[in-house]
């Protein structure tokens, strides 16, 4: 197992040599850790609680991020007790050493004394998911929603509170490149000496995401006895997901956790046919709200992948229906589901007949005009056990047309300049048929109608 060593180098005069005498005392494992993880970018901010035992004068902290992606230039270390006694003078990284860091400290008293370790590391990532379970009716539906925390961070990180974020954060430079850096503000013949010269180029918006002071959380040990929850907050143009409770999150691993379950919620189910858009082949889509009319809206859904499934029998037996991926749903807003081609639905338009008529001849005898006559019969299958809604677009390829219609339709609408929409609902187990007859209108006829 991989961990960061940290060690402390008690020196035994205020010699600040790195080569001087030094004795050695491993410090004892994390007491808390926190881990907050970006979706937007290779980004996580880690916070640490751990325990020194401080000796009176100087003290040498020895830091090591071997074999891990922290970013050593954006460690930081605040005392959380005995402040006005302790001084962090500054943190120097020895040339010739790989992977190495010291932080002198000058301390007024010895005890042990709390500090908090602040850094930024690469590897860890988080996605959302969902699972849909359609009543039979498929009317309403019962949604679940997971993220999946992965860890390629080279760092083991035990019973860890876990954050993610929701939100585009703005990163000039990879954090994993400058984990890999041999000498973390560039070697040392060819950069200025001033201790913070050549800082990362990387800007996160902390105060507003809250994250710098008094992140640790305090929970109740009851918590390990119940599914965790997962606690949202809007935080200006971002959103944190808080895990509840603690996480073990082991390196090269990954690990399920649930978000929210939401029962009953209701759904619209929508086949549509447009032959230039989709083919030949009817496409399914379902769609709700986020919002408390759909037992939702407490907080935004992160983007995803859903896969949905419908139940057909009282013995909680499954049918897997379709799958669509989709972006941020915010609260109140409407989305809509691709959840592809299906078989069940089946709409049949034929050309019945093809003629032309109304020419008009210019001054030289040629035609300059006429208009094309085209007759439809569309056939509409639903071979489903429950009642279909189907939407038809039709595309004419000009804003100069006519159209003459009638039969089993129960809406028709002009969409734009060259496309129409015919609305069918059909019962179980039925088919309905209508006809259309498209003229369009060409040359000087354009401007006759």
């Amino acid at each position: 197992m991989r961990r960061i060593i940290i060690s402390i180098a008690i020196i035994a005069a205020l010699s600040a040599e790195v080569t001087a005498k030094i004795d050695l005392t491993t410090l004892p494992t994390r007491d808390t850790v926190q881990l907050t993880i970006y979706n937007s970018a290779d980004l996580t901010l880690a916070r640490e609680s751990r325990s020194l035992t401080l000796k009176e004068g100087l003290n040498k902290l020895q830091f090591s991020w071997a074999n891990t992606l922290i970013d050593p230039t954006s460690l930081q270390m605040l005392p959380k007790n005995h402040a006005d006694k302790i001084d962090i003078a500054n943190l120097s990284f020895p040339p010739r050493v790989k992977n190495l860091g010291l932080w002198n400290i000058d301390s007024r008293i010895s005890a042990p004394v709390p500090v908090e370790i602040t850094y930024f590391t690469s590897g860890l990532s988080w996605r959302a998911f969902y699972m849909g379970t359609l009543t039979e009716d498929e009317t309403k539906m019962n949604l679940k929603g997971y993220v999946r925390v992965a860890n390629n961070s080279g760092e083991d990180y035990e019973n860890a509170r876990t954050r993610l974020i929701v939100g585009k954060v703005h990163i000039l430079d990879e954090i994993a490149q400058l984990a890999r850096r041999q000498f973390p503000y560039g070697h040392p013949s060819r950069r200025p000496r001033a201790p913070y010269a050549g800082l990362p180029r990387y800007r996160i918006e902390e105060e507003k995401l809250g994250l710098a002071k008094n992140m640790v959380m305090s929970y109740e040990d009851a918590l390990a006895k119940r599914p965790k929850e997962i606690k949202k907050e809007g935080l200006s143009e971002y959103f944190l997901y808080t895990i509840e409770g603690t996480e073990t999150i082991t390196n090269n691993w990954a690990k399920r956790l649930l978000s929210f379950t939401a029962g009953n919620v209701p759904v619209k189910n929508l086949y549509k046919y447009e032959q230039s858009r989709y083919g030949p082949s009817v496409v399914r889509f379902l769609s709700f709200k986020n919002d408390a009319e759909h037992n939702l809206g407490d907080t935004p859904i992160p983007g995803g992948r859903l896969k949905v499934y419908r139940g057909v029998d009282e013995n909680g037996h499954l049918s897997y229906t379709g799958q669509s991926s989709f972006k941020y749903i915010p609260v109140d807003e409407d989305v809509e589901l691709n959840l592809g081609h299906v078989t069940n639905v089946i709409v049949e338009p034929k050309l019945m007949n093809y003629r032309t008529d109304n020419y008009r001849f210019d001054s030289d005898g040629d035609i300059n005009g006429w208009d094309e006559i085209r007759s439809f019969d569309v056939e509409v299958t639903n071979t489903r056990d429950i009642p279909v809604k189907v939407e038809i677009k039709r595309n004419f390829g000009t804003q100069y047309w006519d159209i003459e219609k009638g039969g089993e339709f129960d809406k028709y609408e002009k969409v734009d300049l060259d496309t129409i929409k015919f609305t069918l609902e059909l019962e179980p187990h039925s088919v309905k048929k209508f006809e259309y007859t498209l003229t369009t209108h060409h040359g000087v006829r354009r401007f006759e109608k």
